[in-house]
């Protein structure tokens, strides 16, 4: 493996966590490995190009596009990761905004959904006790 596609695993991995790459690498088709590995150097590795962005911006960039476009599977993905990355429960609150303003409401009020979703199963995960915070959320 070249250090390239290294990196992009390594930030794949601290974004998403082993347990989901691992179950992507995992599958037992011929073809898995190689499509991972493509479909990790494609994505993940304009991740580790280095430039002007964070890992943040970029998080949020990937949050409003899959938004946008609909890919709300990856949306899904990406807003369980948002805590890895640095983007708060109120900057993807105001990300939906700017995607209803430029996108449409129909992009927006479906990530939305998945959003409350994924806010919902991140409660369910956290301990019980005095020192639980919760973020309150705007329903759709």
């Amino acid at each position: 493996m070249d250090y390239a596609l290294e990196a992009a695993y390594a930030l794949r991995r601290a974004t998403l966590g082993d347990d989901y790459v691992d179950r992507q690498i995992g599958e037992t088709e011929p073809i898995a490995q190689e499509f991972q590995d493509h479909i990790t150097r494609q994505a993940w590795g304009v991740w580790t190009r280095g430039g002007e962005l964070s890992t943040r911006d970029r998080s949020l960039l990937v949050l409003a596009m899959t938004a946008a476009l609909g890919r709300l599977e990856e949306f899904r993905l990406h807003a369980s990761a948002q805590a890895r990355t640095g983007v708060s429960d109120a900057e993807l609150d105001e990300l939906l905004f700017q995607v209803a303003a430029y996108c449409g409401a129909p992009a927006a009020i479906s990530a939305r959904r998945v959003l409350r979703g994924v806010r919902a199963a991140r409660a369910a995960e956290a301990p019980a006790g005095p020192n639980r915070q919760s973020t309150p959320t705007r329903a759709v």
